[in-house]
């Protein structure tokens, strides 16, 4: 999926607009950084509700290029400028976190497999 359908489908509001053509595999949707970090492979985007220079230090780490603040929160000016210079692209949803990951799953987004999980169903 297309940067450009992520923000229509989601009616986002652009802080930092990124590349519309950028392709958007998968999503991970967490407030803990300590999970996106721990659990994720593949790092396409993240939604949170967490606004501190963390979320960008995270996301620059594992390769996240698309930050996505749910539950109409704003990030801080500290934050917005570390994802100015490190080259992150980031949004704002009025929506929750749960509304914002079943619209994108919905509409055929994928969720990042998480490491050392298993679906329902499958043994260990």
């Amino acid at each position: 999926m297309k940067l450009i359908d992520i923000v229509e489908i989601l009616g986002l509001e652009a802080i930092i607009a990124g590349n519309d053509q950028l392709e958007i595999m998968t999503a991970c949707g967490a407030d803990l950084m300590s999970d996106v970090l721990a659990f994720t492979q593949e790092k396409s985007l993240l939604l949170t509700g967490l606004t501190n220079p963390q979320v960008v230090r995270t996301a620059e780490m594992i390769d996240i290029k698309v930050i996505i603040f749910v539950r109409g929160k704003r990030p801080l000016v500290a934050t917005v400028e570390l994802a100015r210079e490190k080259g992150i692209y980031l949004y704002l949803s009025a929506r929750s976190m749960f509304e914002c990951c079943g619209i994108l799953y919905q509409n055929g987004l994928q969720p990042e497999e998480i490491n050392g999980c298993f679906s329902p169903g499958e043994e260990e």
